[in-house]
């Protein structure tokens, strides 16, 4: 058995099809269909069951990909640590966001890393938390910042809050809201209320303080995934934004009756058992540390 069979099945796993795997890994397609045949003779078991022009994975297929996809990313981080200390912290760090830690934390890491990492090419996906996450698990991404509560958990993934931040509503300066000693959820519905996607416990938590009619499919009546977009609506109007605190420090948080009481957790996956590169692991310090030195920070409660 050889890297180079397991690279063979992969490709052929992703495609279905010997013709274009042949065409993706720059072989023939005799070659490859004998590399296919020699393990799964070793092996002693079909790894594959042809349809035709097309290929599933077997049971047993999936199992040995599964496994052998770790030896792959493996081999993979092995030849990148040889580039990077080769050639000094170069190379490629692919990065999935969700909307608040994009909103937080996208602009200064590429600023740091364009000032001082000039030869890292660097790519940041923003998007919904499912997303990210299949686009992790095919590989498609190192790493992901996500709001950590909107995962499940799971067994090949690794996850680590790394920050935790206040929820709140705000508003514009000179907002009418403002000139209101108590403010009640009542006093919030008689404006536009706009958010990102939220995780089922931070509903829970506002249907605790506020009541049932105050799920989010009621509250809430623009929503948006970016939240640079729903921050200018804020900004240009009577709209109340729902939003952790530190996205929208232009805006002035309300005290509400009863308060909020709602925190943001944010979560550092990876996949598990893969061994952390030099230039993930560059990253995440930088991350770390900014997030460490901004304003309503929140010591990480065990949950």
């Amino acid at each position: 058995m050889t890297l180079t069979q397991l690279r063979h099945m992969s490709e052929l796993a992703k495609t279905g099809s010997f013709i274009k795997s042949s065409e993706n890994l720059f072989v023939t397609q005799p070659a490859l269909s004998r590399s296919i045949k020699s393990l799964e003779d070793e092996l002693g078991a079909k790894l594959f069951d042809r349809q035709g022009r097309h290929t599933t994975l077997t049971a047993f297929g999936e199992e040995i990909l599964r496994r052998s996809q770790i030896l792959l990313d493996l081999a993979k981080d092995i030849k990148e640590t040889n580039r990077n200390f080769k050639n000094g912290l170069s190379g490629q760090i692919r990065i999935g966001m969700g909307s608040g830690p994009g909103a937080l934390l996208m602009t200064k890491l590429l600023e740091h890393i364009a000032v001082h990492y000039p030869h890292l090419h660097i790519e940041v996906a923003r998007g919904k938390t499912g997303m990210l996450i299949e686009s992790l698990r095919a590989r498609k991404l190192d790493a992901l910042i996500i709001n950590a509560r909107s995962m499940k958990p799971a067994q090949d993934l690794k996850m680590e809050v790394i920050y935790e931040t206040p929820g709140a509503f705000m508003v514009r300066k000179g907002h009418p809201l403002r000139k209101l000693k108590k403010i009640s959820i009542d006093d919030l519905r008689k404006y536009p209320i706009a958010s990102t996607a939220l995780s089922e416990e931070t509903e829970k938590t506002i249907i605790d303080r506020y009541g049932k009619d105050a799920n989010l499919d009621n509250l809430v009546n623009i929503k948006c995934s970016e939240i640079s977009s729903l921050v200018e609506v804020a900004q240009q109007s009577n709209t109340v934004l729902l939003a952790i605190r530190n996205s929208a420090l232009e805006l002035e948080e309300l005290t509400i009756t009863p308060p909020l009481d709602a925190t943001a957790r944010f979560g550092f996956v990876t996949i598990e058992n893969r061994t952390e590169s030099p230039l993930l692991k560059h990253v995440r310090d930088f991350i770390e540390k900014d997030l460490n030195e901004r304003p309503n920070k929140m010591a990480i409660k065990k949950e």
